[in-house]
């Protein structure tokens, strides 16, 4: 399918020298955007190996409850320590790949209604030609 031109995408050069910033404000954003996501993946890893951990202490800490007890938060603190950044990468790239998703379905539907305009409008169509002609001639 034809992309079609939008008149922000043609204006001068200028404007093209923000690009970057606008990419690093989305990065920044994605990021901002993703802690929550970390924190409830963190908080669900915790949970899992907590009831892991509890489950291997019980079998074997009859008589020493304080030991298990300091074992128990030991495994715990060691691994919001080894997880804490895998998980917020994780997250990160998964608030990336969410956010790359719906900007491209946002578009496509805007494509989809232009093209659906255009088959029932005669000038529209027009239009798209012509930008499409100067688009590969210029």
């Amino acid at each position: 399918m034809t992309r079609l031109v939008h008149s922000s995408s043609l204006s001068s050069s200028s404007s093209a020298s923000h690009m970057p910033a606008q990419g690093v404000v989305s990065s920044a954003k994605t990021n901002e955007d993703s802690r929550p996501l970390a924190g409830m993946l963190l908080a669900a890893a915790m949970a899992a190996l907590l009831v892991a951990a509890d489950q291997v202490i019980d079998s074997w800490a009859d008589g020493h409850l304080l030991a298990a007890w300091v074992a128990l938060w030991t495994v715990t603190f060691a691994a919001l320590a080894l997880l804490a950044t895998p998980l917020r990468k994780m997250s990160n790239t998964g608030a990336g790949w969410v956010s790359t998703y719906l900007k491209a379905r946002h578009e496509r539907r805007q494509e989809e209604e232009m093209w659906e305009l255009a088959r029932h409008d005669s000038r529209v169509m027009a239009e798209i030609r012509m930008a499409s002609l100067r688009q590969t001639h210029g």
